[in-house]
């Protein structure tokens, strides 16, 4: 009798489970994204550090981003972001090779898979937090369009201490908006996504400096999303 009950549970949790994370996927493609996990958990750590809970983030919507911060983030952290479908198979097979030799292990996480973490979970890497960043990686990219994938992406992203977002990033760091930051701009905050807390992008190093020549060339070679395709009318 305990086992069926417990079977019972277990069922209605898993059906729970599948159910509320696949409308919370639907929600989130309609409504802006005011919170997130990360920025709770950065409050929570700032309190226990005895410092005043804040963050700053502004959600715009896409067309209020500059059109070069998409391209920057393309060339800088996933430049096959308009073809995949979630996971990017060769950056993964290069990344295994690397690593093979590498001391410092390097990843191939594609920015759908850095929005689904953003978005859904935590920032402590493992094994459990992979799996679920697996499933709600697939889930956004079956409900979300690419252009919604990257302006929750814009959005959410961390981009200093504190500061969450483009509008955030474009105030705080260049005193600007969102709509109004240059090519040269954008490809610093793209410079710094590695490690916004480490790499400033308002003034930045040698090596962010170096970094930004590096992703502004490669703007020029991606394009951010799929050019649409042209239906040719037949003649009768």
């Amino acid at each position: 009798m305990q086992i069926k009950t417990i079977g019972r549970w277990l069922k209605r949790i898993v059906i729970f489970f599948f159910a509320s994370t696949i409308l919370a996927v639907i929600t989130y493609r309609f409504v802006p994204i005011y919170i997130t996990p990360l920025m709770v958990i950065r409050s929570i750590n700032q309190l226990f550090q005895g410092e005043s809970a804040e963050w700053h983030h502004t959600w715009v919507s896409f067309e209020q981003i500059s059109p070069h911060l998409p391209m920057a983030v393309i060339a800088s952290e996933d430049n096959r972001f308009a073809s995949h479908h979630g996971f990017d198979f060769i950056e993964i097979k290069k990344a295994m090779k690397e690593n093979e030799t590498r001391k410092r292990r390097r990843g191939a996480s594609t920015i759908s898979q850095q929005t689904a973490k953003n978005v859904f979970l935590w920032p402590q890497s493992s094994w459990v937090r992979k799996g679920f960043e697996v499933y709600f990686t697939c889930l956004i990219e079956l409900f979300w369009s690419k252009k919604r994938i990257m302006e929750v992406y814009l959005n959410s992203i961390e981009m200093g201490k504190n500061i969450y977002g483009a509008q955030a990033a474009a105030k705080y760091k260049f005193g600007t908006k969102a709509s109004q930051l240059t090519a040269g701009q954008c490809a610093l905050i793209a410079a710094s996504l590695p490690n916004p807390i480490r790499f400033d992008s308002g003034h930045p190093s040698k090596y962010m400096l170096k970094r930004q020549g590096q992703i502004l060339r490669l703007m020029k070679l991606v394009a951010p999303f799929p050019e649409p395709k042209k239906v040719v009318k037949k003649k009768k």
